[in-house]
């Protein structure tokens, strides 16, 4: 991972962690400490994909479980030397009948309280489907939980509230423009695959949108394999050059 990045001249990686990866013992916690030592010079930032894992389950014994799991998942981002990560509502269901509100918005306030002591900037990403597919009801959890947001474009561009032309890609983040820290980048989500650009025009709507966000300045190509890396990294970069971006912006990969 840390040849490929440097390789291509990326900046940083972004690290997924999910349920099968999260560390049992102190043993395994050290070797994770190790493992991302290695990944210097490049910076990090953390992706907790925990599938059907939610702090507003219905049943309050899961939510609680949950809550304790995202909590121990912050300290382990601290301990080493995390300052970011991004979590999800709604990951892994094809429904939100099982769910509730009020106790989403607790635990996430409850959850970005944690975080905050440990020194962690925590950020909600947007799905494809669900209620952060919704930019009204993504704009309401960020306001009223106090989370930093996590833009994903492949999500927001199949989302039905865009898709039905109910709403803008812009809606999602022009009332919290200075809360938005990273963004995910590919063309698109299909059938739980990302696609990657075929060419600056697929993506450049998008791109010019996350280029005018004070804070974004962490793009992550997130594909799960290095010939769609190279080719979305080459977009990007075609985009910048072109005149399309005249700030500065990392594009760190993840891997």
């Amino acid at each position: 991972m840390r040849r490929f990045a440097l390789e291509c001249g990326l900046d940083g990686v972004d690290w997924s962690l999910r349920l099968e990866d999260l560390p049992q013992s102190p043993r395994e916690a050290s070797r994770l400490v190790r493992e991302v030592a290695h990944l210097k010079p490049l910076e990090v930032r953390y992706h907790a994909a925990l599938a059907n894992v939610d702090l507003g389950d219905e049943d309050a014994e899961k939510a609680r479980e949950a809550l304790r799991l995202f909590e121990n998942v912050c300290l382990l981002v601290s301990k080493v030397s995390g300052e970011s990560l991004t979590i999800h509502v709604g990951l892994g269901r094809h429904t939100a009948e099982d769910l509730s509100w009020e106790r989403t918005l607790e635990n996430l306030s409850i959850l970005n309280a944690t975080a905050m002591k440990l020194g962690l900037r925590l950020c909600l990403e947007n799905l494809a489907w669900g209620w952060t597919s919704r930019p009204e009801l993504f704009e309401k959890m960020l306001r009223r939980s106090g989370l930093w947001g996590t833009f994903d474009i492949g999500h927001a561009v199949v989302s039905p509230s865009i898709v039905t032309n109910r709403f803008d890609l812009e809606d999602f983040v022009s009332p919290h423009r200075k809360r938005i820290l990273n963004a995910h980048v590919y063309h698109r989500e299909r059938l739980d695959r990302h696609d990657p650009p075929d060419a600056v025009e697929d993506v450049a709507d998008r791109l010019n949108l996350l280029r005018n966000l004070p804070l974004c300045d962490w793009w992550v190509l997130e594909l799960r394999d290095e010939a769609a890396v190279r080719s979305t990294l080459h977009v990007v970069r075609s985009f910048l050059a072109d005149g399309c971006g005249n700030k500065k912006r990392r594009t760190p990969s993840v891997l």
